[in-house]
Parts: C-alpha cells; structure tokens; sequence
C-alpha cells in the first residue's frame, strides 16, 4: 500500500489542526490586526479550542476505518462533528461572559466567530475533498493489495455478495470465485463470478492460491463442511467468516450486536438506539426549541393569545392527552383553534369544520398552532422531528387495523415529520391514509440522519409559505 494511504489518517488529523489555527489567525488579523498583546492574552482560548476539537474527533470517530469509509460516511460525521463543536463553543463562550477580555475578544465584535468558523467549515470540507481525491488514486494504484476472496455455499446471500465483491474489484476486492454442491439450481447469468466448484473443491483451491478471506454462508454448507473449512482457513492464513442468512425473516434493513459473545441480529436499524445519535439529536432539540421559545414565542404568545380571548371564550392553550414514545401518555399543547367542545378528544378536525374559530382557521393554516409544542419538545416529552402524536382513542383504534403502526411510538412524536411533508398531514379519512402516513413514520425510524432532520425543517418550512391543502 502506497505510503500516502497508509498514513492518510494522520494526515487528515493534522491538517484540521493546522485548518481550525489558521482560522482563528485569519479571523484574528482580520478583526483585531496585529495586537501582540492581546494575542498572548488569547492564547489559553485558542488552546481550549483546539482540545475541544480533539476531544470531539475522538467521540465522533472522524478517522477511524477512513481509508474504507465511504465518501457519504465520512463527510456526514464531519458535518455532525462540525455541529457540535459549533454548540460547545456557543456554551463555553457563554459561561465566560464574566470574564471582560473573553466579552472584548468575542462578544463585541461577534463576527470574527462567525468568520472564524465559516473558514473553518470552508477549510474542512476542502480538506476533505482533497484528501478523498488522493485516497481514490492511490488505491487504484494499490492494486496489487486487493484482498482475495472466495465464497462458499448456496444462498441469497451467496448471491448478494457475489454481486457486492464483483463490483467492488477495481478497488478493495478481488473476488476469485464460489463453491457450493447445487451448481444446477443456479440459472443462467444469476452468479456474478465463476463458479469453481463444490464446497470441498475449496480446500485444494485455498492451499494452491493465495486466499485472504473465505465468506461461507448458511444455509448451504454443512456443520462437517464449516468446521473442515475453518481448519483449512486457519492452517492456510485465510480469515474465515460465517454468513447467516436471515433475509427470509428480515428483507429489510437489520443490525446485529454482541450480547457478551453471541450475536443478534435485529429486524429492524434504529440509528436512535446509538446513545451518541440520540444525544445530538436531544441537544440539538434542545437548543432548536431553546432559540423558537426565546424569539419567537416570546413575542407572539401574547398576541395570538389576545387574539383567541377576543373571539371565543376559554382557555388560550388546549392541552390534549396524546400518545407519547413507549405509548406513555402526555400532555400536547396547542394554541386553541376551535371554540370548546365535548368532541375535542374523539373528532378530528374536518374541512369546514364549525368548531374552527376564524383566528383558529389561521392558526392552523399557517401552522402556528403547534407553536406551544416547543416547550413539550423542551420539555422531553416530544422532539421537533418525528412521528406526529395521535389522540389516545385513535392509537386504540388503529393499533388494532394497521400492521405496524405501534412501531412508529419507538420514537419520540414531533412537530412534523416525514410523513407530513410528504402529503400525509391532517385529516385520515381512511386506514390507507392512516397506513401511509404509519409506513412514512417507520422509514424515518429506520433511516434517520440529521441531514434528513435538516430537510424535514426546510420542506416543513416551504411547505408553510406555499401552502398546504390538508392544513385546516
């Protein structure tokens, strides 16, 4: 392997170091010239920032496996690490506030941290870019270090993995072949590499070339056949790796972990289980709502308030029992959009709803209604993303209809969701509404990221300024 690849880790490392100083420098010169003085002063800042950094390279796992990673990974774990780092420094900036020099350093003139940061984005992602470039010509380069590969055995995911080594054989992999005892099964053009034989046929293969990994995969090979081929492995230097094929139980998404030494493989990939995806999806909760409460409901509480008390009598905030994450119950706050009632808990709104007040038509038009759930997200018991919390009545209800649709309270509710900005917002008139809207729910579950959080926000809040049919 090329020098370059073998010490790319380090490089990427030291050069997002030397990225986040030239930053600083470069914000420094630009908004304070060439004070010397206050330079020194600033010092043992620069120092806390530059171990922040490092501490939160280590918790993200920037580098690790990175000459195998792929491009998406790697830049996806840069952005939330970028994110982060951006929250710690807005925190510890916070609690230094007392101190004079750090309030003239920072505060006053706020810009050289906006500057600061955004050539250290700038400088970050280029990096990354230029660093990739390099990975991707020096491993075609590297070719003579392609691990060799055989697989064993008959079945999906035989078949699967011949077609995943096959194409990937220009770079990491050089699949050699497959062995299994029911050759005829296979139809013509189903196998993406050459079959070499029965599963036995792989010991003489193995001792006469040079193999480094054997993929065996069950069903399709025999306890007598596994246990000869891990011998043989061993005695040949070829690391041995057992395939289950569970895809007749789990088609979908799976993710197996290690209860102290057996394996488990789980039906279904909740990135929320991950305790570090769901601390920065709390923290961000958190701030998001933090920052809406602070300047925006501050100000317009008191008017939509004035406004609902001028039109109808009752309450300005309608708290209404909702099904929460584990289906525990909680209280979902809203601005009042209809005049008080007996069916408030039982009926959904409908179009032309008599119960909609004027200012609550507006409200619940623009979505201003949901505004209060910002102090449930603050609170815990909701999250500005996720499935939409359903009246208790219809969990009952539809729990009992709709496959799957108590999966969706794994997670905390939201604001709005995936199925709401993909049309599956309001009134349910049926239960292929309701399963539509269950079926989005489940696909957020299984496929969060915080770039999907960030474009939920940005459609929600297109969505808003044009328009939506389903909001009444």
């Amino acid at each position: 392997m090329p020098c370059v690849l073998r010490y790319l880790k380090w490089i990427n490392f030291f050069f997002d170091i030397f990225i986040l100083n030239l930053s600083l420098l470069t914000a420094y010169y630009l908004f304070f010239g060439t004070n010397i003085v206050l330079l020194r002063q600033a010092l043992p800042y620069g120092l806390i920032i530059n171990m922040g950094w490092i501490f939160i390279q280590v918790v993200f796992k920037l580098y690790d496996n990175y000459l195998y990673r792929n491009s998406i990974s790697i830049y996806y774990r840069t952005i939330k690490a970028f994110i982060f780092f951006c929250f710690c420094l807005s925190v510890v900036f916070s609690l230094s506030m007392q101190n004079d020099l750090f309030v003239l350093f920072l505060y006053k003139h706020i810009f050289f941290y906006l500057t600061f940061l955004l050539c250290f984005a700038a400088g970050l992602f280029l990096g990354r870019l230029i660093l990739l470039i390099i990975r991707k010509s020096n491993r075609q380069k590297a070719s003579v270090k392609r691990k060799n590969i055989v697989i064993v055995g008959q079945s999906p995911s035989s078949r699967t993995l011949s077609q995943l080594f096959t194409e990937r054989a220009g770079t990491d992999y050089n699949i050699m072949g497959i062995f299994h005892d029911e050759h005829n099964d296979f139809h013509e053009g189903e196998l993406a590499s050459p079959y070499l034989g029965k599963a036995n046929d792989c010991i003489p293969f193995m001792r006469n070339n040079r193999v480094d990994e054997l993929f065996c995969t069950l069903p399709g090979v025999s306890k007598e056949n596994v246990d000869l081929l891990m011998h043989e492995a061993d005695r040949n230097l070829t690391r041995f790796r057992l395939v289950p094929d569970y895809y007749e139980y789990f088609p979908g998404t799976a993710s197996i972990e290690m209860i102290d030494n057996i394996p488990v493989i789980t039906g279904r990939a909740e990135p929320l289980e991950n305790i570090q995806n769901a601390v920065f999806k709390r923290l961000f909760d958190i701030g998001f709502s933090l920052f809406v409460i602070t300047f925006v409901l501050s100000w317009l509480y008191p008017v939509i308030a004035l406004l609902i008390k001028l039109e109808s009598k009752g309450p300005v905030l309608f708290r209404q029992k909702r099904s929460g994450r584990s289906n525990e119950p909680f209280h979902c706050l809203k601005f009042r959009s209809m005049t008080v009632n007996e069916n408030a808990d039982k009926m959904q709104a409908t179009k032309n709803d008599k119960r909609v007040t004027k200012v609550g038509a507006f409200l619940r038009k623009t979505s201003l209604d949901e505004l209060p759930q910002f102090i449930n997200v603050l609170i815990g018991n909701m999250s500005v993303i996720g499935p939409r919390p359903h009246m208790l009545s219809h969990t009952e209800q539809y729990s009992a209809l709709i496959d799957k649709f108590m999966v969706r309270h794994f997670l905390k509710p939201g604001i709005t969701g995936w199925a709401q900005v993909n049309g599956h917002r309001g009134e349910t008139r049926t239960i292929e509404d309701m399963a539509k809207r269950v079926e989005a729910d489940v696909w957020y579950l299984e496929h969060w990221s915080f770039l999907l959080d960030m474009k939920i926000i940005f459609l929600t809040v297109y969505n808003i300024l044009k328009g939506e049919k389903n909001a009444y």
